[in-house]
C-alpha cells in the first residue's frame, strides 16, 4: 500500500503473526496451493502441509484479529478451499463461532465509540483490519446469518455525517495521519479499497445485490457515492485523490495535482469498482457507466501506467489487472476488455517478486495469471478478501 496503515494492528515478526497473515504470511500464500488444486493443477496433498504450518501456533482471536489476521484470516482461507463440499467441515464450524464472537465484541466496541462522539480508527471499519473485512467473510459464509447483518447496519451508520468545529464530516473521518506523521490537522478521509470507504461500498453494495439488505442500506450507499462525487476530478478523465483533508473537505477542492498509480489498494482501479458495484446494486446505470468510462480512461493514459513498478496485487500489476477483469466482466462497455492483453504484458514486464506472499509478494501475481488463464474468475472464489466479486 501507498501509506503506513493508520490504526491497525502492531505487525511483528512473531511466528504467529507471521503464519497467520493473510497479506503476507503462510496463510495467505496457501492460497495458491488451494486455488491449485481446485482447477487440477496440484494437489489437495500439498494444501494440507502448507495449512499445518498455520496450525502450529494458537489462533490470533483477540480484539486486532481481522480478516487479515489470525483467526478470520484462517477462516477465510479454509472456507476457499472447502468451496461447498464438507472439507474442512469441523474446523470451520469452530471458527465460525469464534468469528462471529469477535464480530459482535467489536461491533460493540464501534457502537461505543459513536455513542461517546469520537472520531473512529481506520482499523475499526476497513477492509484488512476491520469490520469491512469481517462482513465479506460473513457475507459468503453465512450470508443469511445475523452477524453479517449487524456490519451492515454498523456501515450504514458509519456513513452518517457527523459535525466537528461547524465541518460536517462523513462518519468514516478519522483522526489520524494517513501517512504515520502529524502533517494532516484535523486528519482525513480516506477514500481507498484498502482503508478508505471504498471497502465498505463494496461491501454494502455487494450484500445488496444478493439481497442482503438492511433499514437504510440504499441511502447509505447513495451518501458515500455522492461524497466520492464531490472530490471526482475531470480532468483527462475521472479520477479521485487518495485521501481528504480537513481543508479540502471544508472547501469541496482537491490538492493532489493529478492521478496516482492505477492500483487495487488506492486509486481509480478500486474506486471504479465499488462504484460500479454500486451501480449494479441500485439499479443507477449512470453511476455504473460513469465508473467504467473513468477505469477506460486510466487505462488509456500512458502516464498512469508508467507508475507501476511492481507485479504486486496491493499496488502492482496484478492488481491493476485483476480488478480490470473483474470490471470488465460485468461492464456495459467492451472497451474494457480490448484493454486486458496490455495489462497482461505489463505485468509479464514486471520483475519476479523474491517472497511469498498475497498482497506483497509472488502468491498475488500468481493467483492472477492463473485466473487470466480460466477465464478471469478463480475457481477458489480468493478475491473475495478484496471485495471485488
Amino acid at each position: 500500500m501507498t501509506a503506513p496503515i493508520s490504526g491497525a494492528p502492531e505487525r511483528t515478526a512473531r511466528p504467529a503473526v507471521r503464519a497467520q497473515s493473510l497479506a503476507q504470511g503462510t496463510v495467505g500464500a496457501s492460497l495458491l496451493s488451494i486455488e491449485r488444486a481446485h482447477n487440477g493443477t496440484g494437489t489437495w496433498e500439498a494444501v494440507h502441509v502448507q495449512l499445518s504450518a498455520v496450525t502450529l501456533h494458537d489462533l490470533i482471536a483477540s480484539d486486532q484479529a481481522a480478516l487479515f489476521l489470525g483467526a478470520p484470516a484462517v477462516a477465510f482461507v479454509l472456507q476457499t478451499a472447502a468451496a461447498g463440499t464438507d472439507r474442512y467441515r469441523t474446523a470451520l464450524r469452530t471458527l465460525d463461532t469464534t468469528v462471529i464472537a469477535l464480530t459482535e465484541r467489536r461491533l460493540d466496541h464501534a457502537r461505543a465509540r459513536m455513542q461517546r462522539g469520537e472520531r473512529p480508527r481506520p482499523a475499526e471499519y476497513d477492509l484488512l483490519y476491520g469490520l469491512t473485512g469481517l462482513g465479506a467473510y460473513l457475507l459468503r459464509r453465512a450470508p443469511h446469518g445475523d452477524a453479517v447483518r449487524h456490519v451492515l447496519s454498523y456501515l450504514v451508520r458509519l456513513s452518517e455525517p457527523l459535525r466537528d468545529d461547524g465541518v460536517q464530516l462523513p462518519g468514516w473521518w478519522t483522526h489520524l495521519d494517513p501517512v504515520g506523521g502529524s502533517s494532516f490537522p484535523g486528519g482525513h478521509g480516506n477514500l481507498g479499497m484498502a482503508h478508505g470507504i471504498a471497502g465498505p461500498l463494496a461491501l454494502l453494495s455487494l450484500a445488496h445485490h444478493h439481497g442482503v439488505v438492511v433499514d437504510g442500506h440504499a441511502e447509505a450507499i447513495e451518501r458515500i457515492c455522492t461524497w466520492l462525487d464531490t472530490f471526482r476530478q475531470d480532468d483527462g478523465g475521472a479520477w479521485w485523490p487518495q485521501w481528504v483533508t480537513l481543508s479540502e473537505q471544508r472547501d469541496r477542492t482537491v490538492a493532489q495535482p493529478g492521478p496516482m498509480r492505477p492500483s487495487w489498494c488506492y486509486g481509480t482501479p478500486g474506486l471504479a469498482r465499488a462504484q460500479q458495484l454500486a451501480g449494479i446494486a441500485l439499479g443507477d446505470a449512470a453511476r455504473q457507466r460513469m465508473a467504467e468510462d473513468a477505469l477506460v480512461d486510466c487505462l488509456s493514459d500512458p502516464a498512469q501506467l508508467d507508475q507501476i513498478t511492481d507485479s504486486g496485487l496491493c499496488h502492482g500489476a496484478a492488481g491493476l489487472l485483476h480488478t480490470a477483469v473483474r470490471v470488465a466482466q460485468d461492464a456495459r462497455r467492451h472497451e474494457l476488455t480490448a484493454r486486458l492483453p496490455r495489462l497482461r504484458e505489463l505485468l509479464l514486464a514486471q520483475e519476479p517478486e523474491g517472497e511469498e506472499g498475497l498482497l506483497r509478494g509472488s502468491t498475488g501475481p500468481e493467483l492472477v495469471a492463473q485466473a487470466a488463464a480460466s477465464g478471469g474468475i478463480p475457481a477458489s472464489g480468493w478475491d473475495v478478501c478484496l471485495l471485488l466479486a
